[in-house]
């Protein structure tokens, strides 16, 4: 990836706090949810109920698609990102860890949970395996489709 695209889809995922997300249903159908994300580089996680549609979808099929974007009603300043992802709920204590801290400093709210509040919890990790640069600042429909 060039160094431009890096720095665009980091400034977006710095600016930003939500994804959309969409798993693959165990009927086929796509299910997307809305999610709070902390990224480490590229690489995005987030956690959910351990019990939740979201991570049974995950257990099936680990591909998933995600946007993260914001509310505009002017097509030039549409700068988003759209990504074909492979994502995974982790287990190994250290990664759980990793990840809780990442969303703690995103959202410091979180730093308040216990052990208790987070028994029932799952925490994923995405990696993106392409990336859509949208940037209608560029012109109208401007995407740059990208590699990590």
């Amino acid at each position: 990836m060039k160094s431009a695209h890096q720095k665009f889809v980091l400034k977006q995922l710095k600016l930003h706090n939500i994804m959309s997300l969409a798993t693959v249903r165990a009927d086929g159908f796509p299910q997307a949810t809305t999610v709070g994300y902390a990224n480490d580089g590229l690489d995005l996680y987030f956690c959910c109920y351990r019990l939740s549609q979201k991570v049974r979808n995950l257990r099936r099929s680990s591909k998933v698609s995600l946007t993260i974007d914001h509310d505009t009603n002017n097509c030039a300043c549409i700068k988003w990102l759209s990504m074909g992802a492979q994502a995974r709920v982790l287990s190994k204590p250290g990664d759980v860890t990793r990840a809780f801290k990442l969303l703690a400093r995103k959202f410091p709210d979180m730093r308040k949970l216990s052990a208790e509040d987070l028994k029932d919890t799952a925490f994923v990790k995405v990696t993106p395996k392409v990336i859509s640069i949208l940037d209608y600042s560029k012109g109208f429909g401007h995407t740059d489709l990208v590699r990590p």
